[in-house]
């Protein structure tokens, strides 16, 4: 997805990471993709760095399709559907 698109999703289930360092981001996404069904999408907000690796990979690892990142001042989202 383009980053003007990802900015235009609604997400089911917002995680505000940024308060964190890794690898808290992380599991507060773990903790929380429970909280969804499946086909709903996860906002992942954080200014982690380590997070926009980790994230995506766990995502594709775990059966979530990862849709994008947008970068905004001093941190990011993470967008992803659930599996």
């Amino acid at each position: 997805m383009t980053p003007d698109e990802l900015t235009k999703i609604e997400a089911d289930k917002v995680v505000d990471a940024r308060g964190t360092a890794c690898p808290g981001p992380l599991l507060a996404a773990k903790k929380a993709i429970g909280e969804i069904n499946s086909g709903e999408i996860m906002e992942i907000i954080s200014a982690d760095e380590g997070t926009r690796r980790d994230v995506p990979k766990w995502a594709n690892k775990k059966g979530h399709e990862y849709l994008g990142t947008v970068e905004d001042s001093g941190f990011f989202k993470i967008y992803l559907k659930k599996g």
